[in-house]
């Protein structure tokens, strides 16, 4: 019995060194790679899943701001990889998609606390429509304070692998036309709505005259990634211990994105009981 004891120990000890090192490896792999956070609304009105408390975000920033992160915009972080300019050390883009009139009132003050950049993914056809969404008014005064950068988010945010091509290029091209006009600036970034993509959509994005576009897959923007489906760090989808689950998603995004894939790949096989033995937070 103790003969057995010992080599289930070693057993388990070699395993848990091989898990260090696996680890220890992404980490070290991912040290080009960017975590681009992904927000949506900012208030203490809605309990959901795409909602951070305004508390609650502040001290997520007070955290990148304590811990050496620096906010860059996708312009910077793609020069970087293309060009090779400098980024600084711990480069962090933080991102919101869909253009929430609560990004205006209660995360753009933050970042002005912070002196924090941030790109703003807008659905062009709801501004100013839908009480919601920021007024072309907020957007311009967001835009001039130097801190915030607008992209696309399409006209009027359907899923784009799931309607007729001629839709998809009005979405993706009248979109950039439009806040090209009302911004005074080219438009070379998107986000996909809900994250949907396919490999069509790739290329008419990359038609379309966008430098690279961003999903909501969980993961690190890497040089070695397809530009046109960049991974970044959702902030949303949970709304209990939102800061332990920020931070762990933050810094060890390379150990957790696979996990998280896993959990997710499962749930969709119907394997929900096995997914929730996944550690991904």
């Amino acid at each position: 019995m103790t003969r057995w004891l010992k080599r289930i120990l070693l057993l388990l000890l070699i395993a848990c060194i091989g898990i260090i090192g696996i680890c220890a490896y992404r980490m070290h792999t991912a040290d080009r790679a960017v975590p681009v956070l992904n927000y949506h609304q900012i208030n203490d009105r809605d309990q959901n899943s795409l909602t951070v408390q305004t508390a609650q975000f502040e001290e997520e920033m007070q955290y990148l701001v304590d811990n050496g992160y620096h906010a860059i915009t996708p312009e910077e972080m793609l020069d970087a990889w293309e060009n090779g300019t400098p980024l600084p050390e711990k480069p962090v883009i933080i991102t919101f998609d869909d253009g929430y009139v609560d990004n205006y009132k209660n995360a753009f003050p933050i970042l002005q606390k912070y002196n924090l950049k941030a790109t703003i993914f807008l659905i062009s056809d709801f501004m100013g429509t839908y009480p919601n969404y920021m007024t072309w008014g907020e957007v311009e005064e967001m835009q001039q304070s130097g801190l915030i950068d607008f992209e696309s988010h399409t006209l009027s945010h359907p899923e784009l692998d799931k309607i007729p091509a001629d839709e998809v290029w009005t979405q993706l091209s009248a979109s950039k036309q439009a806040l090209e006009w009302r911004l005074n600036k080219p438009i070379r970034f998107i986000a996909y709505p809900c994250g949907s993509y396919d490999q069509e959509l790739e290329r008419m994005t990359k038609e379309a005259g966008y430098r690279a576009a961003f999903t909501v897959r969980y993961g690190l923007a890497s040089p070695s990634e397809n530009p046109f489906v960049l991974d970044r760090v959702p902030i949303f989808g949970c709304t209990t211990h939102q800061f332990l689950r920020f931070r762990l998603r933050l810094e060890y995004a390379p150990i957790f994105a696979p996990l998280d894939a896993l959990s997710r790949s499962l749930v969709k096989d119907g394997h929900t009981i096995l997914a929730k033995f996944v550690p991904a937070p």
